[in-house]
């Protein structure tokens, strides 16, 4: 993107280890950007996840792909965004409607390839169901080869598990956009204990694929990995594409966003990526 890329001060979620909030610092240094991370009223950039209720009212840094947690109007009048998770976190943070639309994890398949199928099925719980144990009861089906992905891991590893998978059954969101990413048929739930701000985040996300389905299916402790197989479905490869490129697209906008950032060379990006 740039002969020289810039450090910007970013803010994500890192509260606990988790692959999906990990890909702000696993993603942008492709694009030519070294976030550093900061806490939010500190930071001239948000990046993956729903951290937007973590900025402060007066936030005038940018917005890439983020998204908010609840259904509900958190304002950002001085933000720049560059693009919003999707369109709902769009109208409650007042961004304008061409703003675009997509959450970074889409671009996973872009920086890894897609290694050789290992399992027929991957099961990715969110952190508060990783001991759901009818969830993860699905994982000895017989005559089924199933992993349970830890979401509790570095983006690129977690990816690669996600990918060598044949079916995807997620309470994750990020195991769904990964899923996506890779064209991988997947459904999503919900558990309990239910995760903050319900279903929002999913909801969010779909709604920047105009031409995908919903998979989401109400979870049921009879579920069978058959059925699960029949009722899952690919996202749009078109949507992916097109989230994509509007993601990458969105970046040229960062330097008159946050003004004038600290370079590094562009071939120095490798040390920064795991």
């Amino acid at each position: 993107m740039w002969r020289s890329g810039v450090v910007v001060p970013t803010y994500w979620w890192d509260g606990h280890p988790n692959f999906g909030d990990a890909m702000t610092s696993w993603l942008l240094p492709t694009y030519g950007v070294l976030p550093v991370h900061r806490v939010a009223s500190r930071a001239r950039l948000a990046g993956v996840g729903s951290v937007l209720e973590f900025l402060p009212d007066d936030f005038d840094g940018a917005i890439w792909g983020s998204g908010l947690i609840r259904d509900e109007p958190h304002p950002l009048p001085r933000a720049h965004a560059l693009a919003v998770r999707g369109p709902l976190s769009r109208e409650r943070i007042g961004a304008a409607d061409a703003v675009a639309l997509g959450d970074p994890g889409i671009l996973v398949s872009r920086h890894l390839r897609r290694p050789a199928p290992k399992w027929d099925v991957g099961l990715v719980p969110h952190g508060h169901h990783r001991s759901h144990e009818r969830f993860l009861a699905l994982a000895d089906a017989a005559g089924s080869r199933v992993r349970v992905v830890d979401v509790h891991q570095e983006a690129a590893s977690a990816v690669r598990e996600i990918a060598a998978c044949g079916l995807i059954v997620t309470t994750s969101l990020h195991g769904l956009v990964t899923a996506d990413s890779f064209g991988i048929p997947a459904v999503w739930t919900t558990l309990d204990p239910p995760l903050e701000g319900g279903d929002f985040k999913f909801r969010d996300y779909e709604a920047a694929l105009p031409g995908t389905s919903s998979r989401f299916i109400a979870y049921d402790e009879d579920w069978t990995l058959d059925a699960l197989r029949d009722a899952a479905r690919t996202a749009d490869a078109d949507d992916v594409v097109r989230m994509g490129d509007a993601l990458v697209r969105s970046l040229d906008g960062l330097r008159g966003a946050v003004g004038p950032l600290p370079r590094f060379p562009i071939g120095a990006v490798s040390a920064f990526r795991r």
